[in-house]
């Protein structure tokens, strides 16, 4: 019997010729985060397996909000310098970390990475196995390894021709919507079909960062021209595309037509709360903020669809909109291609890369009552502030277009 994309990553990082469904391995990883630094210190371990594969980041309380958290980066900087981490990138320097990790060459097809952060997941669009390692963190810092109950997988095939005016967002938020939010449920879900090749990376990246939201261990994308020419000058180490044998086993298989997909809309308290734009725009939902930032809608491309329907206009009186890009990269290129002055310009205030307003830590915190729509990946209650406020998650072109028109809106008539 053949394996999966994830079943054969595994096999090959534990060292053995197969790896099934309920098995457990002990795997060698690729690269980790320095999320656990701080409690690797404490157990007394005064080195970590390999300072050239720990990536660390600031990224949730950037720049630092509270003193606590200022004291906190402080020793993080410390941590670094202790165990001589090469791959640290402070705000200013870096963004969120499933952006900048991946701009800086930590993952490439055939990877298996275990990190710090539920969306984790993002990598998998490199046509790798990425995972949230938590507490176990510790263990991969000091050792360079993880054990692993290998997956059972999905497929998931993407079939027709997406609409012009559909996007990655639009397509997860349609499978949770008519899957629920437990079908990967500590599964690996492959993304095949005609769809999953003709999106763009920045696409796809949105669908496999969302991965966790439908309880995956793993979301994978198949490699490509579009998959190497990110990777190219970022990744120097020889790597090789992975798919599945032919024969090989799934847990289930999910068939989607896209051709008549819609623009969709997450209703607040879960993201499998799907349904399309035009039905809540018929809702007249009046919306106080507008959020295009997160690691999972902030792209390049996400800031010029936005640019594109705000050039020349006014965001409507009633609505604040924050924009923040996903690293300081794409800050830079946004810049230089004119997005951002337009978005400013249209009276959207224009922040640096943070987490910041995604999880309600600062920097767009909700209050009592008040309505956001936005392009990040979770809408439970409290998610971005006051837990009587509301969360709609959408596309970076509806919330553009809502931000425009003080109200939930289906975009393709702005666009």
């Amino acid at each position: 019997m053949g394996m999966t994309i994830a079943e054969k990553i595994l096999a090959a990082h534990a060292g053995v010729n197969s790896a099934k469904p309920g098995q457990y391995v002990w795997c060698k990883v690729d690269a980790t985060g320095g999320h656990m630094l701080p409690a690797l210190e404490r157990l007394g371990v005064d080195r970590v397996w390999d300072p050239e594969k720990v990536f660390v980041v600031d990224d949730h309380q950037a720049p630092p909000p509270t003193i606590d958290a200022a004291n906190h980066v402080k020793n993080v900087r410390r941590l670094v310098k202790k165990y001589g981490i090469k791959n640290y990138f402070e705000y200013g320097r870096g963004g969120i970390l499933h952006q900048v990790f991946a701009e800086h060459g930590m993952y490439a097809p055939g990877d298996l990475v275990a990190q710090g952060d539920s969306h984790s997941t993002s990598g998998g669009v490199f046509n790798a196995c990425v995972t949230n390692a938590a507490l176990d963190g510790v263990h991969i810092l000091a050792f360079g390894e993880l054990w692993f109950r290998v997956p059972e997988s999905v497929r998931v095939v993407l079939n027709g021709t997406l609409p012009a005016w559909c996007v990655g967002k639009d397509v997860i938020l349609k499978l949770a919507s008519e899957l629920g939010t437990d079908f990967g449920l500590y599964r690996s879900i492959e993304y095949v079909g005609p769809v999953a090749s003709q999106m763009t990376l920045a696409q796809r990246w949105t669908i496999t960062n969302m991965g966790v939201e439908v309880g995956a261990k793993f979301a994978i994308f198949e490699a490509d021209e579009k998959t190497d020419e990110f990777l190219l000058g970022r990744v120097s180490r020889p790597y090789t595309r992975v798919t599945a044998d032919s024969d090989a086993s799934y847990a289930a298989e999910y068939e989607f037509d896209l051709s008549d997909l819609v623009p969709m809309v997450a209703r607040p308290g879960d993201p499998g709360n799907g349904v399309p734009a035009e039905a809540v725009a018929r809702e007249h939902v009046k919306i106080d903020q507008a959020f295009l930032g997160s690691c999972t809608n902030a792209r390049l491309e996400d800031l010029e669809v936005a640019a594109r329907i705000l050039k020349g206009k006014q965001i409507h009186p009633d609505v604040r909109m924050l924009v923040s890009p996903s690293s300081q990269e794409v800050f830079g290129h946004a810049l230089k291609a004119g997005y951002l002055g337009i978005l400013a310009e249209a009276g959207a205030l224009v922040e640096h890369s943070t987490c910041g307003p995604c999880y309600g830590g600062h920097l767009g915190v909700l209050g009592d009552g008040e309505v956001c729509i936005s392009t990040s990946n979770r809408n439970f209650q409290g998610r971005m502030g006051s837990p009587l406020a509301s969360v709609y998650l959408s596309s970076p072109a509806t919330v553009a277009a809502s931000a425009l028109a003080g109200e939930i809106v289906d975009p393709r008539a702005y666009l």
